[in-house]
């Protein structure tokens, strides 16, 4: 594989597609998408595939489609996994071999797609990785009356604590939480987030795995 991490962050398009993108989605009222998301579901992204035993090729070509896998909601939302990946294939097409380029605009298209069915390590990898993040630094203008009008902002911005960790051994991916009640009740981070653990279920169980969610210390899935 002819294309690194590095590579892809220092690509004056990538550059200006994430940055786009954080402006778009700032003023259409959503959480965080753009350098800070990008940066972990990246990082993420090669833990998960480093942990569960994927090729140095793999690895990097899942930390890139962490990166990338949201740098096309500045073409709109509804349809920015498709954007994204039709952008990565765009800029990076004679970078890539063509099974690389298929397993990275895939991974891109796919994770927001719930009805698609995982055929490729990199694609359940990059759901895991981009559907666990919540935390309170996504949280744009963390006043009190934005955070009580909007459910997004109140549940992220009680998760003062996320952290995810793999138990190769036992099979396990554990998302562990710490929401502060006071903010959210836990029942609200289910109402917005139900869908997406259970896609995370489903990619770890692709990966072999099963999926733990624990939140305050209760193992809830």
């Amino acid at each position: 594989m002819n294309l690194t991490l590095e590579q892809v962050k220092n690509n004056p398009y990538v550059k200006e597609y994430i940055k786009q993108t954080e402006i778009a989605l700032r003023a259409l009222g959503f959480t965080e998408h753009g350098q800070r998301h990008s940066d972990l579901v990246s990082k993420r992204a090669y833990f998960l595939a480093q942990k569960i035993g994927l090729s140095k090729e793999q690895r990097e070509l899942a930390a890139i489609a962490g990166y990338l896998h949201d740098f096309g909601n500045f073409l709109g939302r509804n349809q920015h996994h498709y954007w994204g990946a039709l952008l990565a294939s765009q800029i990076f097409g004679n970078k890539l071999d063509p099974k690389n380029l298929s397993i990275l605009i895939q991974a891109i298209a796919n994770h927001d797609k719930y009805e698609m069915k995982f055929t490729s390590k990199v694609s359940a990898i990059l759901v895991l990785a981009d559907k666990s993040d919540v935390h309170f630094t996504r949280v744009v203008e963390p006043n009190g009356d934005q955070i009580k009008a909007d459910i997004h902002d109140r549940v992220n911005f009680a998760t003062k604590e996320n952290k995810i960790e793999v138990d190769k051994k036992e099979k396990k991916i554990k998302l562990e939480l710490k929401i502060e009640t006071d903010i959210c009740p836990v029942m609200e981070y289910f109402e917005i987030f139900t869908e997406r653990m259970a896609y995370c279920r489903e990619a770890a169980n692709y990966l072999g795995y099963s999926f733990n969610l624990v939140i305050n210390n209760f193992n809830l899935l």
